[in-house]
């Protein structure tokens, strides 16, 4: 009999472990077992704040890409620019121009409105003033829209302009660029010169159209056309005015 009972002992103590080895093993599983979950949800909100950031610049993007869609893609059986669109678009260089007063500004400064660009030596010969008069024109012709297009001159050589201009200058911007690096970024068409054409650049920096050098007070309806177009598709994300004003330096 006291065989049997110990080998029933035997047997018991090899079915049940002792507490302290049965205690151990859950333990064990809870050390090794967390911080691949934690990885794992750490890695799900990573994933999830992603897409959402996504989300959110697709939705800030979407009125800038549905107006150049429209003006670009969708456009009326047989209609026509007058002005030629670049593509691909170039964005204003990274340099600084000078003011009259020799105070220096980034050109990047000039973002945030729409700019028709006339490009000339600061002697201003008769096609020069031909472009200021037509650009003045152009932006009054614009109406209530007149606010969101600015006319800018920019002087590719050292010579200062003429005095009689100065009321004409007050108008709209007058800065001082390196021709070489003005080169760069705006380029005339085929056989012109860089000064004979007037440039449209967009809010954001892109120049995208280049006026003929054939514009002349006859054809700037046709110029105000492509304008009142590229306003109109612009209307829902382009207001008005700069975000941010960057002040000139000595």
């Amino acid at each position: 009999m006291s065989g049997f009972n110990s080998s029933d002992a035997s047997f018991a103590h090899a079915s049940n472990p002792a507490p302290e080895r049965a205690a151990a093993e859950p333990l064990g599983l809870s050390v090794h077992g967390l911080p691949a979950a934690g990885e794992a949800m750490q890695a799900q909100r990573t994933r999830s704040g992603r897409w959402q950031m996504i989300a959110v610049l697709l939705v800030c993007a979407a009125p800038v890409i549905a107006s150049y869609f429209t003006y670009y893609v969708v456009r009326p059986e047989g209609r026509r620019n007058f002005g030629e669109l670049i593509q691909p678009q170039r964005t204003l260089p990274d340099i600084n121009a000078r003011t009259l007063t020799g105070d220096t500004v980034p050109l990047a400064s000039l973002k945030g409105q729409w700019l028709l660009v006339n490009v000339a030596g600061g002697k201003c010969n008769s096609a020069c003033e031909q472009h200021l008069y037509l650009q003045r024109q152009l932006r009054e012709s614009l109406g209530r829209e007149k606010d969101r297009l600015d006319w800018v001159w920019l002087i590719n050589d050292a010579v200062q302009p003429p005095a009689a201009l100065a009321p004409a200058m007050a108008q709209g911007q007058v800065l001082r660029v390196d021709a070489q690096a003005l080169a760069g970024w705006l380029e005339p068409a085929p056989g012109q010169r860089i000064e004979d054409h007037l440039y449209l650049v967009d809010p954001m920096g892109n120049w995208m159209m280049r006026m003929p050098a054939s514009l002349d007070k006859a054809s700037a309806a046709k110029a105000k056309r492509d304008l009142d177009r590229l306003m109109r598709a612009a209307a829902s994300w382009d207001k008005a005015g700069r975000p941010d004003t960057v002040a000139p330096s000595r």
